[in-house]
């Protein structure tokens, strides 16, 4: 073991002193911040906001204090149809209404993982990780399927926002202290001889309880309401007594069962062209399973291209943190020069920073455009965001090509624009990666 010595504190301090531009940087660095003094004027200004391929959605969406871009991502996704069924200039579906029963479902979700896995011991890394976060915000585009598909969609004014759903810490916590107090009394009452069927039975009692306190926080869900609208030619439009389950099937226009996602994890314990899984990853019970397919990025970038081309907008995750200028809304690989700010180099791969806990999808949004060059190449993509008008350059954001292949992790299309080749090894049987893998991380 060697310790750091005063000699070297004080020839590094000797050494740091010796070069004014130090100095310079220090003052600039301490009085104003990192990613300021770091930023790249000459990318600023290469990153034309216009793009050949370009679609028109709604108003932009904000999801606020809570940690549900993956559903705002996709229900944005599925209005952009229902605005070209109804001719409407915008809309917004009710994210609450989804949110509610996101929240349930993964509460059921949770216990059942609970019951599963009953004679692991406390202490394993699986048990502890169980119960971090069983409801957390963030989630993966085959959860909001199975929702979806099961429970259906209604327009926002039928389930508006309230204060817990925009703010959701404090009904989080109030969540997760229960179900961890549910957790601990099916365990304990297993080991005192409790059989699986008499631990079923409590189980149904507390997901009641959870039902409660989710209408107490966020309202309880319409079984039908009325659709009234006026669309872009001010004409009238009524339909009544819908279920969210009708609503979806008759205006959507959308079979999301045939969406796929698509990963790019360029690691050594992932192959590309194989289909993967997550161990005790989802919320629905009976639903659709998460899956990917990982392949090499530029196959990312053909499917996304084919499918903004066809007039669908493209869902995608990715590490959004990164290389982030958000005054102006750039997302560009070369936006900050750090390296040449600290006089260092930052060399970790993409691979690298899965391997090592560096980067992981964290953000979910909507691709609605891409820029080609002359020779039909991406150089740049117009991306909706949900975090409202004042974020970015009026909640949309430019993204580099360089950024996509450096940082974005998962795109979503519809099997339509995929060869037959990719769908075939998509439904392979998927190899199944631990829940901790970065691979399993929950867009928020």
């Amino acid at each position: 073991m060697r310790e750091i010595t005063t000699d070297q504190i004080h020839r590094y301090k000797e050494e740091f002193y010796s070069d004014p531009r130090n100095m310079i940087t220090m003052n600039a660095v301490t009085a104003n911040g990192v990613l300021k003094c770091a930023r790249n004027v000459d990318t600023e200004r290469r990153d034309i906001n216009e793009f050949s391929v370009l679609l028109k959605s709604g108003e932009i969406t904000n999801q606020k204090k809570s940690g549900r871009c993956w559903m705002f991502a996709a229900l944005n996704v599925v209005r952009y149809q229902i605005m070209k069924s109804l001719k409407l200039e915008t809309f917004e579906l009710s994210e609450n209404f989804v949110y509610f029963y996101d929240k349930l479902e993964k509460a059921n979700y949770f216990l059942e993982n609970i019951l599963e896995t009953l004679d692991e011991p406390g202490d394993s890394r699986l048990i502890a990780w169980l119960l971090e976060s069983p409801v957390a915000d963030g989630g993966q585009w085959d959860m909001i399927v199975s929702l979806i598909e099961k429970y259906g969609i209604v327009p926002k004014y039928a389930m508006p926002e309230t204060t817990p759903s925009s703010e959701s810490a404090e009904m989080n916590a109030a969540l997760t202290e229960k179900l961890r107090g549910y957790a601990c009394v099916l365990r304990r009452e297993y080991k005192n001889g409790e059989s699986i069927e008499e631990l079923r039975g409590r189980k149904d009692d507390m997901i009641d309880a959870i039902y409660r306190m989710l209408c107490v926080c966020l309202g309880c869900p319409p079984e039908s309401f009325d659709l009234e609208i006026r669309d872009k030619d001010h004409k009238y439009v009524r339909d009544t007594n819908l279920t969210p389950v009708d609503f979806y099937r008759k205006y959507a226009k959308l079979d999301l069962s045939q969406f796929v996602s698509l990963i790019n994890a360029p690691t050594e314990n992932k192959p590309f062209h194989r289909s993967y899984g997550v161990r005790f990853l989802g919320n629905v019970r009976g639903g659709r399973p998460v899956r990917y397919l990982n392949l090499e990025i530029e196959e990312l970038k053909e499917a996304a291209i084919r499918q903004l081309e066809a007039g669908l907008p493209v869902w995608f995750g990715s590490e959004v943190s990164r290389h982030f200028a958000r005054e102006g809304g750039i997302l560009d690989a070369k936006i900050f020069d750090r390296g040449a700010l600290f006089n260092t180099d930052f060399t970790m791969t993409k691979a690298e920073r899965l391997d090592y806990g560096q980067s992981k999808m964290t953000h979910a949004m909507v691709f609605l455009g891409v820029n080609l060059d002359e020779d039909g190449k991406p150089n740049r993509w117009k991306v909706e965001n949900s975090w409202g008008k004042d974020r970015g350059k009026e909640g949309y954001l430019l993204m580099s090509d360089d950024w996509f292949t450096e940082n974005l992790y998962q795109i979503v299309v519809d099997r339509k624009f995929l060869p037959e080749k990719l769908i075939e090894e998509y439904e392979a049987e998927p190899i199944m990666l631990e829940p901790w893998d970065p691979m399993g991380s929950l867009a928020d």
